[in-house]
């Protein structure tokens, strides 16, 4: 049997994430993911944030270069990664990563816009709310679907 490789994540971002383009034209974005947890010690309410590195690539990176901003909410699912390099002083440095298979930006819509809601021409879209209401029943009371 295989194992199973699965990371899920929701938190905030700690910067903008950092795009390069890979020869070959591959792209590769990353950023800092900070996760928060509560407890209570000795009665007192206890932060806890735990700061995670997040590697996207190709497609994925260029959709998170456009919409993620530093501060900004996001779900992430992927797998977990230890890769090994030698810095300048020829020191071999671990590294653990979370290589992400997808994200979903969460909150309010207005939060991943680019400009203030106030400057926006007005909409002709349905509102949020509008876009799930139920139809019209037929006759016998039940639903159109």
């Amino acid at each position: 049997m295989s194992g199973i490789n699965k990371v899920i994540l929701v938190g905030h971002l700690g910067k903008d994430p950092e795009v390069r383009h890979l020869d070959g034209g591959v792209t590769v974005a990353s950023f800092p993911l900070a996760t928060s947890e509560t407890y209570n010690k000795d009665g007192k309410r206890v932060e806890q944030t735990e700061w995670h590195n997040i590697v996207l690539w190709r497609g994925l990176a260029e959709v998170a270069s456009k919409y993620l901003q530093k501060g900004k909410l996001v779900y992430i699912e992927g797998k977990l990664r230890t890769r090994s390099f030698e810095d300048k002083e020829k020191v071999k440095k671990y590294v653990t990563e979370i290589v992400a298979e997808n994200f979903t930006m969460l909150g309010r819509k207005s939060d991943f816009e680019q400009t203030p809601a106030a400057s926006l021409p007005q909409s002709t879209e349905p509102k949020i709310q509008d876009e799930f209401t139920i139809g019209p029943s037929d006759e016998n009371g039940d639903l159109p679907f």
